[in-house]
């Protein structure tokens, strides 16, 4: 009942009401709050006046606020009229409710009587605190006003039931709490006082004992004055006038202005209006029941704004330390560079200084030397000698005038970093907020005469509806595992075909697509059933899995080059990537575009050039493997590099297993990456080279390679595994 204690207090003094009236706006004010609002209107806006002239038709006049107004709008309370010598002006005062109140127009006439019989001044006029809505008073005043007596029972048992717990009547010292009521004696008593002073035996056994909380709403309920009519004090309320909406007494019929009205029987009325009353509630109910849950999801949202604005302040701070990490990264390796560079300038500094030093410290001992043949005496001996000496002064001038004593390096270095487009986009960073607008696409058509697979790769093709209207931004792939498990995104973007690579070898996926905008997403399409192998097999997801075809009993080679989108940038490329050599001196290395996770699989690389002995490797790796060293030296590889001489194994930097043999121009590296056994072997010429390589090797394997500008390799793909292996692996 908390919630209604506002419903029961007065607009003007903030407290509950206190004998109630209610204005003919429906609106209630206590008795004494309605006299001190009211205000003097001037003369001419008298209900007399208004009657005199014809224009009064009411028994409450309301003033045209079009022309005059209580309403002030400087300090938005209530105002006396202005400009009447008979309505001065008076300051306002403001309520608990923060109502402006004005105080009465003039002093009121001592008087015993109560506020509703004691009378008002003439022309006196009350504005309603809540709409605002002002009316004149008849000669009646406030006895005009009907009493709100339901108002008034409501806050009595309101203030009861918040009303501290009662005592006992009869206690001699401390009162104790009462326990029961006795209704016939209307004395409170407490457990002792009862048995002592209310025995339950002889006369007092007839009389009702009722708890202290009952016993006080009746004792509340007991019968009121019963309602009088406003117009004849001495009439009761007896039927109900349905044009003026109100409880009329006889003499009204007989003699008012309610002769010609429709009336009804008060009764009869009262049932109809609670039962209209009712079911306005249960609308209000049901209302009122939204509201609360209403209110429990903006509470759940709180709490959900909450622990996504944790969540989303973790992810920008993940996303910003990326960015950072990248930027340091990215400096390391700027930084080396410019170390390189460094270090070359200073080697051919110094080259040119120890050979600028040798060649000096020579012609200053030839010059020496031929001073001291100058100062010898003997000329025979000086002319056997002298044409000899004379074209070593001349040999050796020339030797200093042919750009000896030029830098060979200048001071400067020729780097210069562009960092403005990456300042220009750390600017540009920011949120991307997206607003729904339309209705979501409708969901995307697979166009099965377009999809295929090859290898271990598939493509895709798909379309939106002829009759779409709504256009897609976007479309979303997705495939599952291969073995059934869960789907997840392989493509997002505006194209309508993909193709897919590095998927497992004789496995069958599930794929299907969905299209999205600002909005939101489509439904999925149908799921498209592929199979990885040398056929193109397909089938919808409704054809009988049995209709399926076995690519298990496919032999499955794979055909594919390398990769010149994760290769390293010194990698040169040719013959349709199948091809590859190096511009640089150190170790780069490239990888082939397929990745493998199941079965057996062989491919063969033929040297085209071996120049110097330098030491390519040749294996399998990661994709995240470190490309500026040679393959093997971290442990996302696993390689054998080979000279002209000997091969060893390497994984992790870790060199094993050196065996004799080596390579030449127009050798043939094999690769058997056996992904049942989990073994991987090489082959030279068509030979075992050494032990198996490396076993328990689990994962997605790419074919790789690492060499420098001396070598020249070529790829060959699509071959079967050597007959020798096939029948060791069938004997096992």
């Amino acid at each position: 009942m908390e919630e209604m204690e506002e419903e029961l207090k007065c607009p003007v003094c903030g407290s509950f009401y206190r004998e109630p009236i209610i204005l003919p706006c429906s609106h209630n004010l206590c008795q004494a709050c309605a006299r001190n609002i009211l205000v003097q209107t001037p003369e001419s806006e008298s209900p007399q006046s208004r009657r005199a002239s014809g224009s009064g038709v009411s028994d409450y006049d309301y003033l045209d606020l079009d022309k005059m107004s209580l309403y002030s709008e400087a300090d938005s309370g209530y105002g006396s009229y202005g400009g009447f010598a008979s309505a001065p002006t008076t300051p306002c005062q403001k309520s608990p409710n923060g109502v402006r109140v004005f105080p009465p127009a003039m002093p009121p006439p001592p008087t015993h009587l109560s506020p509703a019989l004691a009378p008002v001044p003439r022309n006196s006029c009350i504005t309603c605190p809540q709409c605002h809505r002002s009316l004149i008073l008849d000669d009646r005043g406030l006895r005009g006003f009907p009493k709100n007596r339901v108002l008034e029972g409501v806050i009595d048992r309101y203030q009861q039931s918040k009303a501290a717990a009662l005592k006992c009547q009869l206690c001699e010292k401390v009162p104790k709490e009462a326990t029961v009521m006795c209704e016939q004696c209307d004395v409170f008593y407490c457990d002792p006082c009862r048995l002592r002073c209310h025995p339950p035996r002889g006369p007092l056994a007839k009389h009702r004992l009722v708890p202290p909380a009952q016993g006080r709403v009746s004792r509340r309920l007991s019968p009121r004055k019963v309602s009088t009519c406003t117009d004849h004090e001495l009439e009761n309320h007896s039927m109900y006038c349905v044009q003026c909406k109100m409880p009329v007494c006889y003499q009204c019929l007989e003699e008012g202005k309610h002769s010609s009205h429709e009336v009804k029987a008060l009764g009869a009325m009262w049932k109809l209006h609670k039962s209209q009353l009712s079911q306005a509630l249960n609308g209000l109910s049901d209302r009122a029941k939204e509201a609360k849950e209403f209110l429990v999801q903006l509470r759940n949202m709180v709490q959900q704004i909450q622990e996504n604005s944790v969540e989303f302040e973790a992810c920008l701070v993940a996303q910003c330390d990326a960015l950072i990490d990248a930027l340091n990264r990215r400096k390391a390796q700027l930084l080396a560079r410019v170390n390189k560079e460094h270090e070359h300038k200073l080697k051919v500094v110094r080259d040119q200084i120890s050979h600028c030093t040798v060649k000096l410290r020579q012609t200053t001992g030839l010059m020496e030397y031929c001073l001291e043949v100058i100062k010898e005496n003997d000329p025979s001996g000086f002319l056997q000698i002298s044409d000899a000496l004379i074209r070593r002064v001349h040999l050796t001038e020339d030797q200093w005038g042919k750009g000896t004593l030029t830098p060979r390096m200048t001071t400067d270095f020729d780097l210069s970093l562009d960092n403005s487009p990456l300042l220009q986009s750390i600017h540009q960073l920011d949120f991307v907020q997206v607003k729904a607008s339309s209705p979501v696409p409708a969901t995307p058509i697979l166009q099965l005469e377009e999809c295929c697979t090859h290898n271990n790769s598939a493509t895709l093709s798909w379309k939106q509806p002829p009759l779409s209207t709504v256009p897609a931004e976007g479309y979303i792939l997705e495939l599952d595992d291969g073995n059934g498990g869960q789907f997840r995104e392989v493509y997002v973007g505006k194209e309508t075909m993909c193709t897919v690579d590095g998927l497992h070898f004789n496995s069958t996926y599930n794929a299907r697509v969905k299209a999205f905008n600002k909005t939101g997403v489509s439904p999925y399409s149908k799921t498209l059933v592929l199979q990885t192998s040398e056929g193109c097999n397909f089938e919808t997801q409704s054809a009988p899995y049995s209709q399926l075809v076995d690519i298990k009993k496919l032999l499955a080679v794979a055909w594919f080059a390398f990769d010149p989108g994760s290769a390293h940038s010194d990698i040169i490329f040719s013959n349709d990537n199948l091809t590859v050599t190096c511009s640089s001196y150190d170790d780069r290395v490239v990888l082939g575009k397929t990745g493998f996770s199941k079965g057996v699989h062989y491919w063969e690389l033929t040297i085209d050039r071996y120049d110097n002995h330098p030491d390519p490797a040749f294996g399998v790796a990661r994709m995240d493997v470190m490309k500026d060293v040679m393959l093997g030296k971290d442990d996302k590889a696993w390689a054998m590099y080979v000279d002209n001489n000997r091969s060893w194994f390497m994984h992790n930097n870790s060199h094993t297993n050196r065996t004799e043999g080596g390579i030449t121009k127009g050798a043939t590296i094999g690769v058997l990456l056996d992904l049942n056994r989990k073994t991987l072997t090489f082959f030279i010429n068509d030979e075992q080279q050494g032990p198996i390589a490396f076993e328990n090797v689990e994962g997605l394997f790419f074919p790789a390679v690492s060499l420098n500008r001396n070598v020249q390799v070529t790829l060959h793909t699509g071959l079967p595994v050597p007959d020798f292996y096939s029948s060791r692996a069938s004997i096992a």
